[in-house]
């Protein structure tokens, strides 16, 4: 399998200098295993070294690396590099046929009231129960399971073992301590473009719709509970888990192992770093993080214990310092 350089040029733009549009490429690869017949990129200038003694046939690089890249051999210029990157490896997939094909596995499970557009691709072992909608070009991986009722938008691509519209964890609790469950009424609405990663669980809504929104990129193993909303174009990476009716805004970013309490609004543009715990809603843009430090065990149990008496400590020296304005 190849591309011609001249074809990736051709398809997505960019400036092909120092080599022959004819020149063949065999596979995409790291700048530092690349070899003669490969494509590679560079995105950051830190790597530059790699650059030089990089024998990839061509480097795809932005204008402020291009004289390097000349000095070394061939290159393709291009404003992001990482983007371009991406996009010559979807080019690459839809050359030589490696996506799935449209159609519903012959060991699937569709319900007849639910709708898959013909151009969708139904996995093996998944499940489409009553009412749901499976847009166009969408893609179920493996054992997906989609409730009833729920929506999958255009161009989505949901991996292995991810369940759409599960019950949420929704109980009253009785006087004499039993748990009566809460019926789970809504559904989960997914937009156009979304990726979810494997065994990713997104609960339907009690009484209104789980919502997704369009350009949502989720990765493995994510809890989303019932009634959330997620804005455009937010990403979250593995682990991560956020609890009922939790508003997300659009651009925002959740890393890994992040949670996030139920009820709580975050803004556009608010980024999570890892293993955070948010417990209060966030109104303004920004990184945020509330991570404990990794230590030895004995020094952290000393500095937690101490951590514990933080509240005491401030009351005892507003009490000093209002002893001191009194005197």
């Amino acid at each position: 399998m190849s591309l011609r350089l001249g074809q990736i040029v051709d398809a997505l733009g960019g400036s092909l200098e120092g080599a022959d549009r004819n020149s063949e490429i065999f596979r995409i690869a790291p700048l530092e295993s690349a070899g003669s017949g490969d494509l590679a990129f560079l995105n950051n200038p830190r790597y530059q070294s790699q650059l030089a003694a990089s024998q990839a046939a061509c480097v795809i690089v932005a204008p402020g690396m291009r004289a390097a890249a000349l000095a070394r051999g061939a290159c393709i210029v291009t404003d992001d590099p990482y983007v371009y990157f991406a996009r010559v490896t979807q080019l690459w997939v839809r050359a030589h046929g490696q996506g799935p094909a449209a159609g519903i596995h012959p060991s699937a499970v569709v319900d007849p009231q639910a709708q898959v557009h013909p151009t969708a691709s139904v996995g093996p072992l998944c499940v489409v129960e009553r009412g749901a909608v499976i847009g166009a070009h969408t893609v179920l991986k493996s054992r997906v399971t989609v409730g009833e009722r729920c929506t999958i938008g255009e161009r989505c691509l949901l991996h292995p073992g991810v369940v759409i519209g599960a019950d949420g964890f929704g109980f009253a609790r009785q006087q004499q301590g039993e748990w009566v469950k809460i019926e789970q009424l809504g559904a989960v609405l997914v937009g156009n473009d979304v990726e979810i990663g494997a065994n990713t669980c997104i609960d339907r809504g009690a009484l209104q719709d789980t919502v997704i929104e369009d350009g949502v990129k989720l990765d493995n193993l994510i809890q989303i509970a019932h009634n959330v909303h997620i804005g455009r174009h937010t990403a979250m990476a593995g682990c991560a888990a956020v609890a009922g009716s939790t508003r997300i805004g659009a651009h925002c970013t959740i890393a890994g192992a992040a949670s996030i309490i139920g009820h709580l609004q975050l803004a556009d543009n608010v980024h999570i770093s890892t293993n955070t715990v948010v417990t209060h809603s966030i109104s303004r843009p920004g990184q945020y993080t509330g991570v404990f430090p990794m230590d030895e065990n004995a020094s952290w149990e000393k500095n937690a214990a101490t951590l514990k008496q933080l509240y005491r400590l401030r009351e005892r020296i507003k009490a000093l310092e209002q002893t001191r304005k009194d005197g």
